[in-house]
């Protein structure tokens, strides 16, 4: 072999194990929308309107991972989804979403360095913020410059924390609501007080409803790491099962926890963010149950969540980069690999990106930095969009070209319900976004234009491929079913 001359590999090397994807994808999920976020759902639908609204998102993440599960055990490529719409669907809709996913994850890591300053500054208020954003820049950027297993090893500890934080959360929590710790039991108090458990009625619940969709995205990572699986046909269907319902047990339970031992009238509920961790209702709770110092612990907590989101990002924008560069969808120097399996062009681009879009959040207002989050804000649903139309095109073209169910490593369930079902449900989430600009009465065009700012972007990337390479959609019996 030419790698035992010293030659840099042609591919991407197999590095990661079922845990490392397993945390992985936890890992993507569980964070600032679990920790901080939460309270907020909980204040604006009541308890029981915040549940019903994260398990309907459940529902429809369920159907999205199984349906990738099926795609990626079979052909597990480090381009998911974009190389799966590529290939079943249309060449220029795999184009777009490739660079609408590349984008959405780059300006996430800019956000994760500002989350990160922000939540320095609790304990060194003098410090300035771009010091700290800096040395986690270069701490991202190390972590997955050294290899895929080491990526996947620190994410694994990185994730580790943060499941072990959930489940001793809803451990103590489960123990003062009946009592025994924490003083008088609670029982369900909060949940029959005013108007709860469905606080502000069904337009509530939707409103939480949308806003719990990007709690859970990051669970479609397992797609972009079935690529760098040491064993995908085996290890992608064994983290599909298992971290969805990780998931969810963990989002419910905390949910239930919260709502039951905080009354959804409890200001403290809207105030958490990563400016004041004192106020996270995972933080309350603690207090409550005597443990001493918990807001320091939390804040330690959500820092990690933020390294790993932004270490995550990092890793799955550099690894959609570098496909688009091997499909010659983008620029060729971006296909380089070095000996140890790392696109390090793809990863220094992707680096570079995500530190501009950060110092745009420190000149003028940050009315770029913002906008460039708005943009970023719908890329992960057409990204589950894209998943859906894959799959559904997939099982179809599998079945006609005389395959059998049966050579499929893992085979998604309810099809095709489970991805018509998905569609129609994200497609929801996404046309309600910008339900709030229209429902005061007069229309808020800024706040418009700001949530769907990102679909034209998104059209206008496919219609140029399209245009420029005369694209069509594939029929069935064309769709290229080779696994690698």
């Amino acid at each position: 072999m030419n790698n035992k001359m010293g030659t840099a590999p042609q591919q991407l090397k197999r590095g990661l194990k079922a845990r490392h994807m397993m945390m992985i994808s936890l890992g993507g999920s569980i964070g600032t929308g679990l920790f901080l976020a939460s309270g907020g759902a909980i204040h604006s639908a009541g308890p029981g309107g915040a549940l019903a609204a994260y398990a309907a998102i459940g529902i429809m993440v369920y159907f999205l991972m199984t349906s990738l599960g099926e795609m990626a055990a079979y052909m597990p490529v480090a381009g998911s989804f974009s190389t799966y719409a590529g290939r079943f669907v249309d060449p220029a809709l795999g184009f777009a979403l490739g660079w609408n996913y590349w984008f959405n994850w780059a300006v996430t890591i800019a956000a994760e360095l500002s989350a990160a300053g922000l939540i320095m500054k609790f304990w060194f208020p003098d410090s300035p913020s771009l010091l700290w954003c800096v040395l986690y820049l270069i701490l991202m950027f190390a972590i997955n410059y050294l290899s895929v297993r080491g990526y996947g090893e620190s994410e694994y500890w990185f994730a580790f924390i943060k499941v072990a934080t959930v489940i001793i959360f809803i451990v103590v929590g489960l123990m003062m609501i009946v009592g025994i710790i924490g003083g008088q039991a609670v029982g369900f108090k909060h949940f029959t007080e005013g108007d709860a458990p469905f606080h502000g009625g069904f337009m509530a619940m939707l409103g939480v409803f949308m806003a719990a969709g990007f709690s859970f995205q990051g669970t479609e990572l397992i797609g972009v790491t079935a690529g760098e699986s040491e064993n995908p046909r085996v290890n992608v269907p064994k983290a599909v099962r298992q971290v969805f319902w990780r998931i969810l047990l963990f989002y419910i339970l905390a949910i239930l926890v919260i709502g039951l031992l905080i009354s959804y009238t409890d200001p403290v509920l809207i105030n958490a963010d990563v400016d004041n961790i004192a106020v996270s209702p995972f933080t309350i709770v603690f207090e409550h149950a005597g443990f001493a110092f918990a807001a320091s612990v939390m804040n330690a907590i959500i820092l990690t969540s933020v390294l790993s989101a932004g270490s995550s990002g990092m890793y799955a924008s550099t690894r959609m980069l570098w496909v688009l560069a091997k499909e010659g969808k983008a620029p060729r120097w971006l296909s380089g690999l070095n000996r140890r399996g790392v696109p390090v062009a793809s990863l220094l681009a992707t680096a570079a990106v995500g530190m501009l879009a950060f110092f745009t959040s420190l000149f003028g207002d940050g009315t770029v930095y913002i906008w460039l989050l708005n943009l970023s804000g719908m890329c992960g649903f057409l990204a589950w969009l894209g998943i859906a139309i894959s799959h559904y095109r997939f099982r179809k073209a599998f079945v006609l070209q005389g395959k059998t169910l049966e050579d499929l490593p893992y085979r998604a369930r309810w099809f095709p319900f489970g991805p018509i079902f998905a569609f129609a449900l994200c497609l929801v989430v996404m046309i309600g976004q910008g339900f709030s600009a229209v429902s005061g009465g007069e229309t808020d065009w800024y706040a418009l234009l700001s949530s769907y700012i990102g679909l034209p972007l998104f059209v206008a990337m496919w219609a140029w491929y399209k245009v420029k390479h005369g694209t069509k959609v594939i029929a069935l019996e064309n769709c290229n079913l080779d696994e690698q």
